[in-house]
């Protein structure tokens, strides 16, 4: 069955769900919240949601229209039934990283079935003194994630905004059958290590009909990751959809089965990219499907890259050791805010295999070439229907 007739039948079975929270109602005013915006009300979430958790019906934790502080929760499952939660509000973090415990997540959701969080609210992780305040580094566990989903299973994850995040806007680990529709990521361009949504070590994970404009990659897919389907988001600002890095770590999962479709980019990094280390660990990258994709002043909008090197932290020397099979790159055009529109540098150890490109429509804008061009190293691709410049010659 393909990814996005099973996004279908997943999305039924929840809206039959939806229907059936109708139950209790666990307003977290009730519980001593207070909408002051600086009364921290954690105790009030996380008491209210322990109640609904409890309930052997399907029910709702409420956080009404209204401005909330909020310091660090971890709101744990397993849960008695479906249980949804509704943010109308908006959700603020505390602005100073040293007062936050050091276990890199603001909001955790974990191990809970058939969650549902929606509203049209916002968590705002208040982000932009944090910035920065690690270096360059990818990652820093001083500064918190603002949404973490770990080991959660046939939920949905629809009309909520994540802005300004202190670091990633949200990680996902661990879980199965989880959709984002309708999801919003708002932070500028020059907030540091502000992935959109980072996926690891999951399967089944649907993102449909989102915004999502940050300071790194829209989205990156990490190793584990396996049946991933994005369709409809609109990435930019930001460092566009990444597969990987990868091969940095030993004993990475394969990542199997990604489809990114009908996706525009507005002046990005980069468009849609494969990354791996080179002087890598083992791993491999399959089926991975790129099509029907716009890009309008997007720099790089196709790459394959097997010397990802950032900041010079790796011997560029050595091939990478990971194996990248059956990718395919098709109907995507625009523009290239740089003359090497298509690069596809695989590995000279490992060669890339079974790469399919067809019907790319690149123009550069900029005055330092004459035209887009393309660049490719230790791969044959398949050539296909009609193209703006030559591909691989």
């Amino acid at each position: 069955m393909g990814n996005l007739k099973m996004a279908a039948m997943f999305l039924l079975l929840l809206a039959s769900t939806a229907k059936a929270h109708s139950g209790a109602v666990f307003d977290v005013r009730k519980y001593g919240a207070k909408a002051d915006g600086k009364s921290d009300i954690s105790k009030a979430l996380c008491n209210a949601f322990k109640e609904a958790c409890a309930c052997p019906t399907p029910s709702k934790v409420l956080i009404p229209k209204r401005t909330f502080l909020l310091s660090q929760v971890t709101l744990e499952g397993p849960c008695k039934a479906p249980v949804k939660i509704v943010v109308r509000g908006t959700l603020k973090a505390l602005t100073d990283p040293g007062k936050m415990k050091v276990d890199g997540s603001w909001v955790t959701f974990q191990h809970i079935d058939r969650l549902t969080l929606s509203g049209g609210g916002t968590f705002d992780g208040q982000g932009s003194k944090a910035w920065g305040t690690c270096g360059l580094k990818s990652y820093c566990k001083q500064l918190p994630i603002n949404l973490r989903f770990n080991f959660i299973t046939n939920a949905i994850v629809e009309d909520i905004t994540s802005k300004d995040s202190k670091q990633f806007h949200v990680n996902v680990l661990g879980c199965n059958n989880l959709t984002f529709r309708r999801f919003t990521v708002s932070a500028p361009e020059h907030s540091i290590n502000t992935d959109g949504i980072h996926i690891g070590r999951s399967t089944g994970i649907y993102i449909t009909d989102s915004n999502i404009a940050t300071g790194d990659d829209c989205v990156s897919i990490g190793d584990g990751s396996r049946q991933i389907t994005i369709t409809k988001v609109t990435c930019g600002p930001g460092h566009g959809i990444s597969v990987g890095s990868l091969g940095k770590y030993e004993n990475e999962e394969p990542v199997v089965g990604v489809t990114v479709r009908n996706c525009t980019f507005f002046n990005t990094m980069n468009g849609v990219r494969i990354k791996t280390w080179p002087a890598s660990f083992q791993g491999s990258v399959s089926d991975m499907h790129f099509e029907d994709i716009i890009m309008n002043n997007v720099s790089s909008p196709v790459i394959i890259d097997q010397v990802y090197c950032p900041h010079n932290e790796c011997n560029a020397k050595l091939p990478s050791l990971v194996r990248i099979s059956n990718v395919s790159f098709k109907n995507i055009w625009g523009t290239s805010s740089t003359p090497v529109a298509v690069k596809l540098a695989c590995s000279s150890g490992i060669p890339c295999q079974g790469v399919e490109i067809a019907d790319i429509d690149l123009r550069y804008t900029g005055k330092e070439a004459r035209a887009a061009v393309s660049e490719c190293s230790n791969v044959r691709p398949k050539i296909f229907g009609k193209h703006s410049l030559a591909i691989c010659t």
